[in-house]
């Protein structure tokens, strides 16, 4: 059953029901606040990552029906691929911040790829150079060394080996909605679907995250912006589109866009 839950921890991080959510948090974090704020105040240290509500989401499980989404979008694709493994190059238009966008928020956790991986990847190839330096890229992977350690608690494995067999974390984005747009600066709320699995023959749990994303046009590719983001929480706190997937009546009131795969 899908389920979306969320609170704010001592460093004002909004983490949902699922760890992966922590990942995803990580980068977006360091960007905004350099990892100092103070818990009560998460208008200082919101994350690209956070919900701009405080309080926690209601749980969420999709219904049996099918309801057709009626707007549907492919978004384009990078036009190459970075030395990180990371697609960039993406169109200077408001659907390539979004494909950027819904880039930086796919995590793959699985086999040989832990957290460090991942959030290293995603800091130095999609995050603004105003925002990046050797202290908060030192602050992301000492954090996601401690997320990968309770990754490995959680699943009964020592900390530093690999995964169980057949163990992941995976996360996706299938859908949006853009909060504002410019020819350079898009903020955007994305909708994705956050999978983990313990093991070849464990169930798979399943959560629904919304996240808040603000790109801008940086030296020919989106990046995302801690001041953009910053911008972008006014406005998303009045329109916060609900949490619910694509194929449930309620993706079509909140205004969301389904994603289709690009060919």
């Amino acid at each position: 059953m899908g389920r979306t839950r969320g609170t704010w921890n001592t460093k004002g991080i909004w983490l949902a029901g699922a760890a992966l959510a922590a990942v995803l948090a990580l980068t977006g974090y360091a960007v905004l606040s350099g990892g100092d704020e103070d818990a009560d105040t998460p208008s200082k240290g919101a994350t690209p990552s956070a919900s701009a509500s405080s309080g926690p989401s209601a749980t969420y499980a999709p219904p049996n029906d099918w309801t057709e989404p009626e707007q549907w979008a492919a978004l384009p694709r990078g036009k190459r691929t970075d030395e990180r493994g990371s697609q960039v190059g993406y169109p200077h238009t408001t659907e390539g911040a979004v494909a950027a966008a819904a880039a930086l928020n796919t995590v793959s956790i699985e086999g040989g790829r832990d957290t460090v991986d991942e959030q290293l990847r995603i800091y130095h190839s999609y995050v603004s150079k105003a925002d990046r330096s050797d202290a908060h890229a030192e602050e992301i992977e000492l954090a996601a060394i401690q997320t990968d350690k309770a990754l490995h608690k959680q699943m009964g494995v020592p900390a530093g080996g690999p995964l169980p067999s057949g163990a992941y974390m995976r996360s996706s984005v299938i859908g949006y909605k853009v909060v504002n747009a410019s020819d350079d600066e898009v903020s955007v709320w994305l909708l994705s679907r956050a999978a983990q699995k313990a093991g070849e023959t464990a169930k798979e749990s399943v959560d629904y995250t919304r996240i808040l994303n603000a790109l801008v046009w940086e030296n020919g590719d989106w990046k995302l912006s801690g001041a953009a983001t910053q911008r972008a929480m006014g406005a998303a706190q009045k329109d916060q589109p609900k949490i619910v997937a694509p194929g449930d009546a309620a993706f079509n009131t909140a205004g969301w866009t389904a994603i289709r795969e690009a060919s």
